[in-house]
């Protein structure tokens, strides 16, 4: 396996921190809203894992989005930022990245193109975050489960398309830039 650049792993930790922060901004406003529907939520951890969906796709390598979901949980700890899930976070920051993992690899070998990817990524996270958190803490079943399951994959289905417009934007950055050949006098 290739080993990973300097510029790739600042882009991995970078897409690490935001998805923290993302979640941190967003959490308050989706739990407005999860909460007049009386739905556990579901709905801030899309956004988390927009992030993780966007370095997975610019940095292809199987594993990227599982060891930045355990980075992210270790920061979580470390900071005291573990929500309901306590102890046992870094099972539910780890499960969506392997489920991110094995779905790019997926829809690699199925040459999905970068849109489909993305979204079904986003949404195989999302819907692993929520049933890893259901495991763990809420223990819905019936349809309380069905309803906090089809939201965290509608949402992790449509930051899909946020993430394949930011994918755009900065993949012209992370590429590396081949030096000139220099002569020998």
């Amino acid at each position: 396996m290739k080993r990973l650049s300097l510029r790739e792993l600042l882009f991995l930790a970078l897409c690490c921190d935001l998805g923290l922060v993302c979640k941190r901004l967003v959490s308050p406003a989706a739990n407005v809203l999860t909460g007049f529907l009386r739905i556990p939520g579901g709905v801030g951890t899309g956004f988390s894992l927009l992030f993780l969906t966007v370095a997975c796709e610019l940095v292809p390598r199987f594993g990227c989005a599982t060891a930045m979901g355990f980075v992210q949980a270790m920061i979580a700890l470390f900071t005291g930022h573990v929500g309901s899930m306590g102890a046992l976070s870094p099972i539910g920051y780890t499960v969506p990245g392997l489920l991110i993992d094995l779905c790019f690899a997926l829809c690699r070998r199925a040459s999905l193109d970068r849109r489909d990817r993305l979204v079904l990524s986003g949404m195989a996270g999302s819907l692993g975050a929520a049933l890893t958190a259901n495991l763990i803490v809420f223990r819905l079943r019936g349809t309380g489960l069905l309803l906090y399951a089809l939201v965290a994959a509608t949402t992790g289905a449509l930051c899909g398309l946020p993430a394949c417009r930011i994918v755009t934007l900065v993949a012209p950055a992370l590429q590396t830039r081949s030096e000139p050949k220099r002569r020998n006098p």
